[in-house]
């Protein structure tokens, strides 16, 4: 012992040390307790080593060095307290495992667990890289990995709690600071007690698995990379027993092997992107699972699987196909969240996988129809999303379906539909980011989003304003970039949605002027009728924001506003202002959103409120500045250095458009086109060849020149020569358009329409119509802005020329053919010339107003003489079919002209009014067409009595669907227009028999009763159309019982049974067919309502042409019982009624005409068809327009073909409806009105070919 010191310890050599290390053990052997001397040698390291040098080949010095790596495993080691000592002592326990083996110097079981504990307990200096110690640590490490020493615990009973422990320390101590090496020999020490033990129990893997739930993943992501890596090493090993764990949790249910029970998707699915081959055996269990009643379990597995089958390299769906299928079933689950959480994992699909689209296609669009909101939009959602990142990876089928939502019921859908469309056309087509297949792909976008502006919902519209604003053609946009992307727009745009965007400038136009006549207001002084204005002005502007109801008060606390801040209200003045720039508009909008806003109140509704009214009526398109841009984008067009062809128009059409963009944009911003710049340019404009151009300049002319006078004298100078020239001897509408011009823009207007009267006046000559078209063209309009001015020349040119010369002869026999109607280019000059005589003598008496002279009278008689005629006023059997349809439809338009005049609606008859109404039964499909039309523009602008409203209801027998649903529609939207009109005006109660909508009733009973149709009183058949009809138009009004309506229509049903006809007073037959009329009428009533029994709000007032003076003795109960039955929706198709024709010769009647034979040969030169489809047209056509019998004009045959131009299937969500026209340009309009006459079938739908008729029930 004396030998053994502390200091010749430190001192000793290489040489010696076998011999010191010999006393040690010598000491040792006997069981000499080693003091501090021998911790000093330990200090040394002289023990360790040694151990490190010596080799497993080395026998002597392995029996040497038995009983010191004996006694190292003394409980005085393993348990020393001091920590340095322990990992001497650890490492030298490695190197004895390394040197003896494969046998290992001890033999106790017992003591083999310590030891290996004890070496597990030593790993944890692992943990700190920064450690004096830490290379002994990974030398520690690196030995018992490389010998793979735990190898030896696998015949130990406990072998399992000392793997666990050793795998539990591992992955505790793995952190950020160990480098690759640490990383690998844990992996390899892991790895190697996995792949050469006989079995992995649960717990140990649960030790290895609980690093994959993500909470343990984010806590320490080291640990989860370090179980990754031996799974992946060990995937073949431990494959059965992961199977047999989930085996025993999913399909047996036993929850209790593991605590990470509750974990086993999300293990699933780590597993599953770890390496796939580690759930071979477990996939087939998650089809089960898919299958299973509970829904939470479903919906975890969907979950899981969504994540697994839109994984980008995922090969799942392809690997597992019956998998996949059974995953598709999901889409269809009965449970919502399930459906939602498979619509959710569509855009991941279609992202990562585009070869799965196909599959996915048919289960989205059974989704995009859900009942759940929430599934519908996120069909959406989806769809949109997979767009933006690759327009190829969704097909046309599935923007279809997005396409399909914009016109969903619910608005969070449809908004979403919009905004995804918009997003990805401006990403496509107009960024061009995928070339110009993808925007040709998308360009029905555009189109389709407009076309939202006809809904109802004022949401809607907002939307599609503020879409336009921001995708379809962006504000932020350099000004000439942004005039380019319009007018190609433009161009490229379907009618229907260029009347959209035109209705929408319109809106917005309409909606500055009500905030302009506000700003008028509020300057004036305050007074009780100051009050009222205000308050009305408020409503108006009201109705033109999201949520009525609401934004009444803020719109009244804006008015308060204005009223108070003189800065707001100056810096709104200006953005309402017609000279208001775009820069201008925004630096405005920003002001009054600043001063109204509170950065201590985020969230305003106020503020939201006020930005809605900005955006609607901030000018932030369309400047002086843009419509000089415009105009040269117009100009490069017609002078061919354009790109019109890579946009995808030719020059003419995008010229064309150009124009009528500049016509739209005169109406609603005329101040922006006072340039000189901007009217030589439309100076050149009138001298192009094309029609159409020369027109749209002449229109903006008319609209924007009222100052040019004044202002352009230069101008004025060139252009009066040039409107003279158009007015004399240029195309109808150019002539038209020009006498317009001169009457807006010149202030001695009379000398110059008087030098182009007298020469045409003069020079009027019927042997060559063709040249006659132009002159009464002009004579026309000049009769309606000048007839004081020409007073006798006028009415001798209407008494002599017009009526004598051109109306009552027939000079050239029309062509012999059972066509009703023809295009255009094919009505002969005659009837054309004939066409424009009538207007004039139309235009004449609306510019006279008055029938002083009796001309009304004679005019009335004419154009009904021309309706009961057939169209051949003379009847000498010389015009054609279609020309005499042409002068039907002229005559019934021009008696709804005059009947918006009060002066000559008053002199109309009965018998007039009645035999216009029928022209909505024409035997010919494009005279209803046109007629309807017409009849709705004079409806919808309240200028047409509302007589007129129930002619409407003669469409119930119009054999074509689309002519009953057009109908229909008008009803509709005429009745809530006169409606929303009282509500807004509860000043006309005077007037309340010509605005109530239910005040038709009356006006559809006696036309009804005037029916030719309807000749047998008590005819079942007869009835039922009688009962059909009143339907089509009570359904309507019944709809709602507003105001207690239902007892108001059924008191005056009784009302109207007291009374006789007004019009045949003394015909017992008539009088007995108006209370048939009645008792139907009382009968849809009673069975329609419940509430019909109530006292009527008020006593109605009949109108007095049409019923006597009530006798209050009448017996007013049902005279015909027989007829029972409730109303029936559908239409009926019954056979023509048999008709009494005694005591009816004397009027015109209308019955169902017989299908005239044409030859094949006819068919095939109208409509250019192969013989195959000769027949079937010639079948159409001779059902849809028959040929009516000599002295009698009918309806056309009930089982004649529906017009496939108009036909449209039902869809889902919001009904489209045709936004109401602008009031403030009611006469703008109305001229525009004769546009239509003029260009003759313009407007009109062609028929179809190859479609047969509809069938008679």
């Amino acid at each position: 012992y004396s030998f053994i010191d502390e200091s010749a310890a430190r001192d000793v050599k290489t040489e010696v040390r076998t011999e010191l290390v010999s006393y040690i053990t010598l000491y040792m052997s006997v069981g000499c307790v080693v003091d501090t001397r021998l911790y000093g040698a330990f200090q040394n390291q002289m023990v360790v080593k040694t151990f490190m040098d010596m080799d497993q080949d080395s026998e002597e010095e392995k029996e040497l060095y038995l009983n010191l790596a004996l006694h190292l495993a003394s409980d005085f080691f393993l348990k020393h307290p001091d920590k340095d000592v322990r990992l001497l002592v650890a490492c030298c326990l490695a190197d004895i495992f390394r040197i003896y083996a494969p046998e290992a110097p001890y033999t106790s079981p017992d003591k083999l667990k310590d030891i290996f504990m004890f070496i597990t307990r030593q790993l944890k200096g692992l943990e700190d890289t920064k450690s004096a110690q830490f290379n002994r640590y990974f030398y520690l490490l690196e030995n018992i990995a490389w010998v793979k020493s735990y190898n030896i615990c696998f015949e130990l009973e406990d072998s399992n709690e000392i793997f666990t422990q050793l795998y539990r320390t591992l992955f505790q101590v793995i952190n950020n600071g160990h480098n690759q090496k640490v990383h690998m020999h844990m992996v390899d020490l892991m790895s190697s007690i996995v792949c050469e033990g006989d079995s992995v129990s649960q717990e140990l893997l649960d030790t290895v698995l609980v690093n994959l739930v993500p909470a343990h993943k984010n806590l320490n992501k080291q640990a989860y990379d370090l179980a990754k890596a031996l799974l992946k090493r060990t995937a073949q090993a431990i494959e059965p027993y992961i199977t047999n764990f989930f085996n025993q949790v999913l399909m047996l249910g036993k929850t209790s092997v593991s605590d990470l029970s509750e974990h086993v998707f999300d293990l699933i699915l780590e597993l599953y992107n770890i390496d796939s081959h580690l759930l071979l055996s477990v996939l087939p269990q998650l089809e089960f699972k898919l299958k299973s009643n509970d829904n939470d379990e479903r919906l975890q597995v969907v979950k899981l699987l969504a994540k697994m089958f839109g994984a980008k390299d995922s090969e799942l769906a392809s690997q597992n196909k019956p998998l996949w299928q059974c995953y598709l079933g999901r889409f269809n689950d009965i449970h919502v969240p399930v459906r939602l959480e498979c619509v959710k994992f569509a855009s991941h699909c279609l992202m990562n996988h585009p070869d799965l689209a196909k599959d996915l296609t048919e289960y989205l669009k059974v989704r995009s129809h859900d009942p759940e909101e929430a599934i519908r939009h996120d069909v959406i959602v989806s769809i949109v999303t997979a767009s933006k990142k690759d327009l190829s990876l969704v097909n046309d089928q599935l923007l279809n379906f997005v396409r399909e939502r914009t016109l969903d019921k619910r608005w969070r859908v449809r908004k979403e539909a919009m905004m995804g469309l918009a997003q990805i056309y401006k990403k496509y087509a107009l960024q061009a980011e995928a070339g110009k297949e993808a925007a040709k792909q998308i360009s029905w976008i555009k189109d389709k989003l407009l076309h939202i502006y006809y809904q109802n919902s004022i949401d809607d519209r907002l939307l599609v304003e503020r879409i336009f604003a921001q995708y379809l053609v962006p504000h932020n946009l350099e000004t000439t970039e942004r005039m380019k992307c319009l007018y190609y727009l433009y161009a490229t745009l379907d009618g229907n949605a260029v009347k959209a965007l035109n209705e929408m400038w319109k809106c917005q136009n309409m909606l500055r002027h009500h905030v302009k006549d506000l700003l008028d207001l509020i300057k004036q002084p305050k007074s009780d009728s100051y009050s009222k204005a205000v308050f009305s002005k408020v409503m108006v502007i009201t109705r033109n924001l999201p949520d009525p109801g609401k934004t009444q008060d803020f719109v009244k606390k804006l008015a308060q506003v204005l009223e108070e801040d003189e800065k707001i209200r100056k810096q709104l003045e200006t953005l309402v202002s017609p000279s208001c720039s775009c820069k201008q508009a925004e630096v405005c909008v920003k002001e009054i959103t600043k001063k109204l806003g509170s950065p201590k109140q985020p969230s305003n509704p106020f503020l939201e409120m006020v930005k809605f009214l900005l955006e609607r009526i901030a000018p932030v398109h369309i400047d002086t500045e843009s419509i000089s841009a415009l105009i040269k984008q117009v100009n490069k067009s017609i002078e061919g250095t354009a790109d019109d062809e890579d946009e995808g128009v030719s020059t003419e059409q995008a010229i064309r458009a150009g124009l009528e963009l500049l016509k739209v944009l005169s109406f609603t911003h005329p101040v922006s086109f006072h340039s000189a710049e901007t009217f030589e340019s439309l100076l050149g404009c009138l001298k192009m060849d094309d029609e159409k151009v020369a027109e749209a300049a002449l229109q903006i002319f008319k609209n924007t020149g009222s100052k040019l006078e004044e202002s352009f004298p230069h101008i004025k100078s060139v252009l009066l020569p040039v409107l003279q020239q158009k007015a004399k001897k240029g195309p109808p509408r150019q002539a038209k358009y020009a006498i317009h011009c001169i009457h807006a823009m010149f202030s001695n207007r009379d000398t110059h329409f008087a030098q182009i009267f007298e020469p045409l006046h003069k020079s009027l000559d019927t042997d060559n119509m063709e040249q006659l078209i132009t002159p009464l063209t002009t004579l026309g309009h000049l009769a309606m802005l000048a007839p004081e001015q020409f007073a006798a020349p006028l009415k001798s040119l209407v008494a002599n020329f017009i009526v004598k010369d051109l109306l009552m002869n027939d000079r050239i026999p029309g062509k012999k053919t059972t066509k009703l109607w023809v295009p255009d280019d094919e009505v002969s000059p005659e009837t054309l010339a004939k066409i424009q005589g009538l207007k004039l003598m139309v235009r004449w008496l609306l510019g006279v107003k008055n029938n002083q002279s009796k001309s009304g009278n004679s005019t009335l008689r004419m154009l009904t003489a021309i309706l009961s005629s057939d169209g051949d006023l003379t009847e000498q059997g010389k015009m054609g079919k279609p020309d005499m349809s042409r002068l039907r439809l002229a005559a019934g338009c021009a008696v709804l002209r005059l009947a918006q005049e009060p002066c000559y609606h008053e002199i109309i008859t009965l018998e007039q009014y009645q035999l216009c109404a029928l022209v909505i039964n024409d035997e010919c499909y494009q005279v209803r067409q046109a007629f309807a039309q017409k009849l709705q523009k004079g409806l919808c602008r309240l200028r047409l009595p509302l007589e007129y409203l129930a002619v409407f209801t003669l469409c119930a027998k119009d054999p074509v669907k689309e002519r009953r649903a057009h109908a229909r529609q008008c009803l509709v939207k005429n009745i809530n227009l006169r409606r929303e009109y009282l509500k807004q005006h509860a000043a006309v109660s005077e007037k309340l028999i010509s605005l109530l909508p239910e005040y038709v009733v009356p006006y559809a009973i006696h036309l009804l009763v005037h029916d030719p149709d309807y000749v047998k009183v008590q005819d079942i058949e007869q009835l039922k159309d009688i009962k059909e009809a009143l339907w089509f138009v009570l359904e309507i009004l019944m709809a709602k019982n507003e105001n207690n309506s239902h007892a108001f229509i059924r008191k005056m049903v009784e009302n109207i049974k007291q009374t006789k006809d007004g019009q045949c007073p003394d015909d017992p037959k008539i009088n007995e067919k108006l209370y048939t009329v009645c008792d139907v009428a009382m009968n849809i009533v009673i069975s329609k309502s419940t509430t019909y029994s109530l006292e009527s709000p008020k006593d109605p007032v009949l109108p007095a042409r049409y019923f006597t003076q009530p006798d209050k003795n009448e017996d007013i109960s049902m005279k015909s019982p027989s007829e029972t039955e409730k109303p029936s929706r559908g239409r009926k198709r019954g056979a023509a009624a048999n008709q009494d024709d005694k005591g009816q010769e004397s009027k015109p009647k209308r019955g169902r005409k017989k299908a005239a034979n044409t030859s094949t040969d006819d068919a095939e030169d109208q409509w250019g068809e192969d013989s195959s489809m000769a027949e079937a047209t010639l079948e159409t056509e001779d059902e849809q327009n028959s040929p009516p019998k000599r002295g009698r004009r009918g309806r056309p045959p009930k089982s004649a073909a529906s017009k496939d131009e108009t036909s449209s299937k039902g869809r889902r969500g919001c009904k489209k409806t045709a936004p109401p026209a602008d009031e403030e340009n009611e006469e703008e309009q109305e001229e525009e009105e004769d546009d239509e006459d003029d260009a003759g079938s313009e407007n009109m739908e062609v028929k179809p070919k190859g479609r047969r008729g509809r069938k008679p029930r």
